[in-house]
């Protein structure tokens, strides 16, 4: 980041027409900016840099498209002084491929890491290159080699020739955005980098504190911050900053290089990784990669090599002074939040309910709900699996949270220990999973898919939003997208230990079958002292057919009986004609003690989930609203998918 925010400034100074000292004043409040940012630990950050990428690429592409449209003019390439002036940029140059290797501190949140994160650092050395050749060709093939060396701004020199004066504004916008992104990426990355340095009793551990607010690294966000601001202000040149930030890395790439021969040559038991260099290339990738290191390493500049040397000297004198003889340790990730094992299910059930718990007030209420769904499917072996999780933003790493938050670790286990406990009271079988992730929503959708869950239980705290999301931010985006019975649970004031008379929304809709098997399985469950009554609310006059209102509202009734499967179920009819439907459900709801009530809509909608009735009841009734769907099961839309990514 300390290389990239002056550049950002010059760019900044340029639309304004500012001089180095104005240039240098934008550098500097862009870096508290980005430091402030992540040390608040600003949500939407993740979603920022996925939109900010978006629209580089697409600039890039009309960049490249329109300039090979223009016809651009291509020669024998003669640099002026030579070949080996060429090579001695190199180390300059490199610094452009940087950023690779920064997804490597998201390794314990990627799914499927042994495939997913070699492709993403192969791609994110292959596309950026085919890019930079591509702007190579057009920008070379339409203004001269020395007319390029004289621009401050080349690339919006070349989009001014193609596409007039939006082309370079565009350029130069495109410009900041990209210095945003990655110092934003660098000073993020950072954070985890001294998290892990200091795990291993590289660096101190005060660096790695976690803030009691707003739960971030804000030690290791502030130190970056200082640096990076302190590195500005005394007015070290951008082309330095750069080339030492290729040294560093190039350095860094050289002992990865040389780290993969050892390991390999060791072949440590503890270590096996899922993704190998081919055995074709071993080991002649990491030789010739460690031997190009130090080949442009040599062809730096002395003030750099300089200034490089002292960093890496500094870095071995730490290491036998502090750092030797502080023991390695291994990640606490997964002993932290490892629930202890339970031999009250084995995994092997063939009916799964998913039930996500987070307060301890509610969690028996809902683990017996679920409960009751398992059996009613005790010829499929069913079980429960109750899940509990931390969320952590962006700026921490997920191993950096846990390590540092003892108290919600220890929360989180009672959780599942009291969950435990309750299972043995209800005899269903229980598994337990504690998860850490950057969104509940999505961990829990993963859950869903990896267990392969057949209904996922979730409690409601009965209001709906009236901005970004419906029934919350963890709700919405398993409601709309489970691949399961989705069940949405808001308990009235006696909470859910008693279901007493059960109220069923009779409808239409695809969905009030599934809400009816709930009523039924609540009803099962409760053996006594309940009651089972299926509503239907017809508008005054006949059909089409000739048919009452009565006969209407029954004939559905009955439909849904046979649809659901509940025949040998003892209900009681109950039809209601008003003009008022809304009205008259509502005041029917507080007759009973629990409502269940199928879902309206078939898919995920921007105002609805469930649709507009069974949220309001869910919302203004007072008893227990019990709201249902089946699976999700429509194709997911160009705008949902698009949303979705840049959420997660």
């Amino acid at each position: 980041g300390q290389y990239l925010l002056p550049g950002l400034g010059q760019y900044i100074g340029f639309l304004a027409g500012w001089g180095e000292i104005g240039i240098t004043v934008a550098a500097l409040v862009m870096a508290a900016l980005l430091t402030g940012v992540n040390y608040y630990g600003v949500k939407e950050t993740g979603a920022l840099q996925n939109v900010i990428v978006l629209t580089l690429v697409g600039l890039i592409v009309a960049f490249l498209g329109l300039g090979a449209l223009s016809g651009p003019t291509i020669g024998t390439f003669l640099p002026p002084e030579g070949w080996p002036a060429v090579a001695a940029t190199i180390g300059t140059v490199y610094v452009t491929f940087i950023g690779f290797e920064v997804i490597a501190t998201s390794a314990e949140e990627i799914k499927n890491p042994s495939r997913n994160l070699p492709l993403a650092m192969i791609a994110a050395v292959v596309t950026p290159t085919l890019m930079y050749i591509g702007v190579m060709f057009v920008s070379t093939g339409t203004l001269s080699i020395e007319a390029l060396a004289r621009s401050r701004i080349p690339v919006a020199d070349v989009a001014t020739e193609i596409m007039g004066p939006i082309g370079a504004l565009a350029m130069i916008v495109g410009a900041v955005l990209a210095t945003v992104s990655s110092a934003n990426a660098s000073i993020l990355s950072a954070a985890r980098v001294n998290f892990a340095m200091g795990r291993d009793k590289i660096l101190i551990n005060w660096l790695n504190e976690v803030h009691d607010r707003f739960r971030t690294p804000y030690r290791a966000i502030s130190a970056t911050g200082i640096i990076t601001l302190v590195l500005i202000a005394i007015g070290v040149g951008i082309g330095t900053l750069a080339e030492v930030a290729s040294f560093m890395y190039l350095v860094t790439y050289a002992l990865v290089h040389i780290a993969v021969i050892v390991l390999r040559r060791a072949d440590p038991e503890a270590y096996d990784p899922s993704f190998r260099i081919p055995s074709v290339l071993y080991p002649i990738v990491p030789i010739l990669g460690f031997v190009a290191c130090i080949a442009i390493l040599l062809q730096m500049s002395f003030i750099v090599q300089a200034i490089g040397g002292v960093i890496v000297i500094f870095g071995i004198l730490w290491y036998f002074v502090y750092a030797r003889d502080r023991a390695l340790s291994q990640s606490l990730l997964g002993e932290a939040i490892a629930p202890e094992p339970t031999a009250v299910a084995d995994g092997r059930g063939q009916y799964r309910v998913v039930v996500p718990v987070a307060n301890p007030e509610t969690e028996q209420d809902l683990l017996r709900m679920a409960a009751a769904s398992a059996h009613a499917h005790e010829s499929e072996v069913a079980e429960v699996i109750a899940v509990n999780i931390i969320e952590v933003p962006q700026q921490t790493s997920l191993a950096q949270d846990i390590t540092f938050e003892e108290a919600r670790v220890e929360l989180q286990q009672e959780l599942l220990e009291s969950a435990r406990d309750f299972a043995d009271a209800l005899d269903v079988g229980l598994r337990t999973r504690a998860i850490v992730g950057r969104n509940a929503g999505s961990a829990i959708l993963d859950v869903i898919e990896e267990e392969d869950a057949d209904h996922v239980l979730l409690g409601w705290k009965g209001t709906r939003s009236r901005r970004e999301h419906v029934l919350g931010s963890t709700i919405d985006p398993v409601i709309g997208h489970a691949p399961c019975d989705a069940t949405l649970v808001k308990l009235g004031p006696e909470g859910g230990a008693e279901v007493g008379e059960i109220m069923v929304l009779a409808g239409e809709g695809p969905h009030s079958p599934v809400a009816a098997r709930r009523a039924t399985e609540f009803a099962k469950a409760a053996r006594e002292d309940t009651s089972l009554t299926l509503l239907n609310v017809q508008q005054p006059g006949e059909n089409e057919d000739g048919a009452s209102p009565q006969k209407q509202g029954r004939a559905i009734i009955e439909n849904l009986v046979e649809t659901a499967g509940i025949e040998g179920m003892q209900y009681d009819s109950r039809v209601e004609i008003a003009e008022d439907i809304e009205r008259t459900i509502l005041t029917a709801a507080s007759e009973y003690d629990t409502i269940c009530v199928g879902a309206t809509r078939s898919g995920a909608v921007s105002q609805a989930l469930f649709g507009s009735l069974p949220e309001t009841i869910g919302e203004q009734s007072d008893r227990t609203v019990v709201m249902a769907r089946g699976p999700e099961e429509s194709a997911m839309s160009v705008r949902d998918a698009i949303v979705q990514r840049l959420e997660s």
